[in-house]
């Protein structure tokens, strides 16, 4: 028998590079529904275009055994690609091998392709799927950890990054993707604990699963940590895909643009009629959204947590936006707690990324009651104020009906420096609603009248014609233009061609002090 080339040796190596922990545990990994690194990699990029970086590292520990136990990649796949022609950076984990814990080598590996990453300007991708800490490494495991924790932050909104849960995360293992972006999570295979079963059973005495404790449907809806979900591993990929059609590289370029050929001069005529009349009755703002936009293009974010507000990319015009909008199907698109954080957390991220905000207002004004009162609906409503207050991308509204109290402040109104403002013939800018305004300000007349209930309405009516509709805010100028709802479209897609060279400038600092 020959002896082994270089070559040879290359080859060999590569190949078994391929298998990870062997068949045996890609069988085992089949089984559960989930797909391996690589295949994961592959359904995500371009096809062809992956090259992997540190292929052959290999763990350090030498202790209980550990040194006999040696796995080419130590558990994780690194490297760079294209989606959809632009590069990316990437690294997928590999449950097979030690289950996906780890170690040093493995945050190293981790760590080289973030700063790769924020050195070219490209986005981070990174697909879950691990055990948590390599226990064997002791404190250089969770060293790891700390190192990658510290370039998530470093990256925070410089290059978009984004996580794809696909398996466990767990304990320290979930503040990486806390710092991201965005997470998407798989139904069923994947979840999202800092504590387990076990450790909640004997603290609390609470008996749950993963699933129940940290599942994608609890982190979607209840929890608000996963932004969106998927059914598999392969419509995940799919999912980060068209993600990132909708982000730039880096914060120092804008969004992509996709011609169209939805024509710019739209006008949809359904939205004339699709608000109703009667201001206590609901319609869908999702359906008001889509008229608007390029067709096709409403792509919602994290739309099943806090749904009396939305949040999402589309585009007009090819441009890519991001919107926030009241939801008066929900809560009547009341302002509480959850929605505020929701829409906060977004806004952010859009002004970060040069992405214009598009606002579609109907607020009623904040949720009443102890509940929110007593869990800081102060704080946490600033939060949403000082995003708005805070972003210096292009800042349109459209107020479709009601624009009620502080609400009508904080939901991008012209104090706070949006750039252009309209209204919908049938919308109303005041402090509150007429009934609840004439009580308070004919009280005594009301109180006095033969027919107080005749009374009310009729004082309610003279409020209504006199302060309850866009005309006085629009001759203060804090409306610039009340529009047919039909002619939204044309008049966005004008007002950002406008504003696309907009400049605006703020005074020098570290950094604010947003109300956390």
């Amino acid at each position: 028998m020959s002896p082994e080339t270089p070559l040879d040796r290359l080859r060999r190596m590569r190949e078994s590079t391929l298998v990870g922990g062997g068949e045996q545990r890609i069988e085992a990994q089949h089984k559960k529904g989930k797909l391996t690194a690589r295949e994961r990699i592959d359904f995500l990029v371009d096809e062809g275009s992956f090259v992997e970086i540190d292929r052959f590292v290999t763990h350090r520990c030498s202790n209980f055994g550990m040194q006999e136990q040696q796995v080419l990649g130590d558990g994780v796949v690194t490297g760079h690609a294209l989606i959809d022609g632009r590069p990316v950076y990437l690294y997928s984990q590999d449950f097979t091998v030690f289950g996906g814990s780890l170690s040093e080598t493995h945050a190293e590996k981790i760590c080289k392709i973030m700063d790769m990453a924020l050195k070219v300007g490209v986005p981070v991708i990174g697909l879950n799927d691990s055990g948590g800490a390599r226990i064997q490494e002791g404190v250089s495991s969770l060293g790891g950890y700390a190192e990658i924790f510290w370039r998530n932050t470093q990256a925070s909104g410089v290059v978009p990054q984004i996580s794809a849960i696909l398996g466990p995360c767990a304990g320290g293992a979930v503040y990486s993707p806390a710092i991201t972006d965005f997470i998407c999570m798989v139904e069923n295979t994947s979840f999202m604990h800092i504590t387990g079963p076990d450790v909640v059973k004997t603290v609390t005495h609470e008996e749950v699963t993963s699933e129940e404790l940290g599942g994608a449907e609890v982190h979607h809806t209840k929890s608000g940590v996963a932004h969106f979900t998927s059914s598999d591993d392969k419509s995940c990929m799919q999912l980060v895909r068209r993600l990132l059609s909708y982000l730039p590289l880096n914060n120092a370029e804008g969004p992509p643009f996709v011609p169209t050929d939805d024509p710019a001069d739209r006008e949809e005529h359904a939205l004339d009629e699709l608000v109703p009349r009667d201001d206590t009755k609901p319609y869908d703002m999702n359906r008001v959204i889509e008229l608007i936009v390029d067709r096709e293009t409403w792509f919602p974010v994290l739309d099943g947590y806090a749904r009396n507000i939305l949040t999402g990319f589309a585009r007009l015009g090819g441009h890519v936006v991001g919107v926030v909008a009241n939801q008066p199907a929900v809560l009547a698109g009341c302002l509480d707690i959850h929605a505020s954080i929701k829409g906060a957390r977004f806004i952010r991220f859009c002004d970060s990324f040069n992405i214009p905000v598009v606002t579609f207002e109907d607020v009623p004004g904040f949720l009443p009651g102890t509940a929110q009162e007593h869990d800081g609906i102060i704080l946490h409503g600033a939060k949403l104020l000082y995003a708005y207050c805070e972003a210096t991308v292009p800042k349109l509204t459209v107020i479709t009906r009601k624009a009620y109290g502080g609400a009508y402040d904080v939901m991008a109104s012209k104090h706070i420096r949006a750039d252009i403002n309209l209204a919908w013939p049938g919308s109303m800018i005041a402090v509150m609603g007429a009934a609840g305004a004439a009580k308070i300000i004919h009280r005594r007349e009301i109180l006095a009248a033969d027919d107080p209930v005749a009374m009310e309405k009729k004082k309610a009516a003279e409020y209504e014609e006199t302060f309850n509709n866009p005309y006085k805010a629009a001759a203060r100028g804090f409306v610039d233009d009340v529009i047919e709802a039909h002619r939204t479209r044309p008049m966005l897609i004008r007002s950002l061609e406008l504003l696309r060279s907009k400049h605006e400038h703020r005074p020098t600092r570290k950094h604010g002090n947003i109300p956390l």
